[in-house]
């Protein structure tokens, strides 16, 4: 039996939910962006030397998608505990790890100090980097999405997206700044480690807030019913069984909707750096800003692409993002290869805000797909093991197609085939923006979908279903 719905928090404690979680994500893409641009810069200089400059690259890159391969095992652990202890502390966990990590690839010798060690420290580093990344995602939407207005959960839970581009924001920043302000010499010599110690103060901000929040209401109304079920002998099976068994179609449909999501992600802000730089000889500068100013409009339009889905649902505005960021993979490259500031950052700023339609709706639409006590696990995995195929070898493949084939209609075409395959997935979908999480469903049921109500008694200034999370 489903429990009442409770009523939504006041705007101010919404507001500090989303703060929390805003910034939590933020420090940590900015601490996993700020690998991917280190890899694309100096790591192969630093790590991997001796290599042709763009193999050095390529070497630099499978560091840099080790991290992906962590990401499932941490959506297991973090979804697991997640679903069984809460939330919030499995946000707190996550961001130590990759705050700890970070700061410790500051301190990090380089090949010509250790060796061959080097590398692989790099790489484990970038392993627990990826295990807390992979946890983290789930738990900060979630967390946003279990409080917030069912009315408008797209636009508030299209805030944690935000963390990406003001991540990768923040990262570009101060890489341009150091870059700008520094000789190549300096920056490469210890410059470069600048961005990453700074970590560390970032991390003890994001507790700050992070502590401050309380658990998710949903969570907890779902965590009373399981005591009850337990003393009535019923015992609830792992999350994970639960998800295979019950949520095997929606886990398949996440992992096909993030497949456009995330490579054409990572071609358009981290394979940029190497493209530009090395098949255009722009410099680092100049691509970086052009990354830079892009990642804050795409910060701007995330929250805009939200609450869109709150009107017309997920699905259409997903498939405007998929279809959008397909058709324009060539008119991309051309631009940027016309060598010019202004095509380049109009190249990539329109690259990322229909990347935003596919990215801001993602966040309530995968938490409306699966029931509360699977929640966790069942987004995080969908969400998180999609990346192994998808942005992880994205850098990786889009550097080895330059380097066969010296053009860019391969990888645009890659990015084609992979927006294809998410028009499929998202097609296949159901539409979820009237369900409502607020229900705490019997193990292994869907969440509860509410039609929209259409009584022409009603006074439309009060709506009477505005508290109760129906539409």
């Amino acid at each position: 039996m489903a429990a009442p719905a409770s009523a939504p928090p006041a705007p101010s404690s919404l507001k500090r939910i989303v703060a929390a979680s805003l910034v939590g994500t933020t420090i940590e893409w900015y601490d996993f962006f700020l690998y991917g641009s280190a890899a694309a810069l100096v790591f192969n200089k630093l790590f991997f030397p001796g290599s042709d400059p763009l193999v050095g690259t390529l070497l630099s890159f499978l560091t840099y998608a080790v991290g992906f391969a962590a990401r499932p095992l941490g959506a297991l652990v973090f979804g697991h505990y997640g679903d069984r202890l809460g939330r919030k502390k499995l946000l707190v966990l996550s961001l130590l790890l990759m705050g700890g990590a970070t700061f410790a690839i500051g301190l990090l010798p380089t090949h010509a100090t250790i060796g061959s060690a080097a590398p692989v420290l790099l790489t484990v580093l970038r392993l627990v980097q990826g295990f807390a990344l992979g946890g983290e995602w789930g738990g900060a939407v979630l967390l946003v999405s279990e409080h917030g207005d069912a009315e408008r959960r797209g636009f508030w839970a299209s805030w944690p997206q935000t963390g990406a581009p003001a991540g990768q924001l923040l990262a570009t920043g101060v890489l341009s700044a150091l870059t700008a302000l520094m000789s190549d010499g300096a920056f490469i010599s210890w410059g470069w480690r600048i961005p990453f110690l700074l970590s560390g103060v970032l991390v003890f901000i994001g507790l700050w807030i992070r502590l401050s929040v309380d658990e998710s209401p949903v969570f907890k109304a779902a965590l009373a019913q399981a005591a009850e079920r337990k003393a009535a002998g019923r015992e609830e099976k792992l999350p994970l069984v639960t998800v295979v068994r019950h949520h095997w179609r929606e886990v398949l449909v996440a992992m096909g909707a993030r497949m456009a999501e995330n490579i054409s992600y990572y071609v358009i802000t981290a394979f940029i750096l190497v493209y530009a730089t090395t098949a255009v000889q722009l410099s680092r500068q100049t691509a970086l800003n052009a990354v830079l100013i892009a990642s804050a409009v795409h910060f701007v339009v995330i929250p805009a692409w939200g609450a869109l889905s709150d009107r017309i649902g997920r699905r259409p505005v997903y498939l405007i993002g998929a279809i959008g960021v397909g058709a324009w993979m060539f008119p991309f490259f051309a631009l940027i290869d016309s060598g010019s500031f202004g095509s380049l950052l109009l190249a990539v700023t329109v690259g990322l805000v229909l990347h935003g339609a596919m990215y801001a709706p993602q966040a309530a639409f995968f938490s409306e797909m699966f029931s509360t006590r699977v929640r966790y696990s069942g987004a995080s995995i969908g969400a998180q093991f999609s990346s192994v195929a998808a942005g992880a070898p994205a850098p990786l493949i889009a550097t080895a197609l330059l380097a066969d084939y010296g053009s860019s209609t391969p990888i645009a075409l890659y990015v084609i085939a992979a927006a294809l395959l998410t028009v499929v997935a998202v097609g296949c979908a159901k539409e979820t923006r009237h369900r409502d999480l607020t229900a705490v469903e019997e193990e292994g049921g869907e969440p509860v979908v509410h039609p929209p109500v259409v009584s022409p008694t009603r006074p439309t200034d009060a709506p009477a279903d505005a508290r109760t999370g129906t539409a």
